[in-house]
């Protein structure tokens, strides 16, 4: 395992430890939701206090509606805003962990170190567990787990939708929906978004799990799954509701993929 010298302050049952942070896929047969005996769902978050509760209640629901134990993971990185507070309201299956990163992929890849310590799963059993991760300015749907399960890859990539549009011109909309609809591959969608994906946690752990960077961490991890030739399945019906906001916390993110359209609006 990689380590390194980030501390975790780990706040969700009553302990206080430090965790470290830390590749072929043909011929395997697909796996279904039955067939994993655990999932775990991380959540990084930077000051996203207002946005943590609507989020985590809808992690809470896909993590009851999965046929197996789901942790969820909340990463807080460099936080201010008193996240903190909201431990211990979402039930025992939802562990809160703070970190001094300010970096999206070490927090992504802190929470599955810290599950993976947490769940103590021996490595030959990793296959049966199911990871996924989201953004705290998002929600996912009551079957986000199920169905990214039910498909049988080693790795699920889902599509967002945008909350609300009441303070965007409507040019920036009308660009912004063309260009993603647009975006394809020859076997579904071409986005990633680290706010809607999953992936087998022995697969993640053979490519070495979320790199330390500060943006496209997501796009990374994929680049990596289909060089190995890895089962990835590109689900449009796979949607995750997420914020038109403008200040994201990733420098590369959605909110500065928003931002583009804003600019091409102002050009012309």
């Amino acid at each position: 395992m990689r380590r390194s010298n980030v501390d975790h302050r780990i706040s969700g049952p009553a302990v206080s430890v430090t965790v470290p942070l830390n590749r072929s896929g043909r011929g395997e047969r697909p796996r279904r939701a039955a067939a994993y005996e655990r999932a775990v769902v991380v959540v990084p978050a930077h000051n996203e206090v207002d946005n943590l509760p609507s989020c985590l209640s809808a992690v809470v629901t896909a993590a009851a509606c999965f046929p197996a134990p789901t942790l969820t993971v909340v990463v807080l990185d460099d936080c201010d805003d008193q996240s903190i507070r909201l431990a211990g309201k979402y039930g025992s299956d939802v562990h809160f962990i703070e970190v001094q990163a300010r970096n999206v992929g070490a927090a992504r890849a802190a929470g599955f170190s810290y599950a993976r310590t947490v769940c103590a799963v021996a490595a030959s059993a990793q296959h049966r567990v199911w990871y996924a991760t989201t953004d705290a300015d998002s929600r996912v749907d009551a079957d986000w787990l199920v169905r990214q399960t039910d498909s049988g890859a080693d790795m699920v990539l889902g599509v967002v939708r945008v909350e609300n549009w009441r303070q965007t011109p409507a040019g920036v909309v009308r660009r912004y929906l063309n260009a993603y609809r647009a975006k394809r591959k020859p076997d579904g969608h071409g986005h990633v978004h680290g706010a809607n994906m999953g992936f087998r946690a022995d697969k993640y752990w053979k490519e070495g799990g979320f790199a330390a960077i500060g943006s496209g961490e997501d796009v990374d991890l994929v680049r990596r799954f289909e060089l190995r030739n890895y089962r990835i399945h590109r689900d449009e019906a796979l949607s995750v509701e997420t914020s038109a906001r403008r200040a994201g916390r990733a420098p590369e993110g959605f909110a500065a993929y928003l931002r583009s359209f804003s600019r091409r609006e102002g050009a012309g």
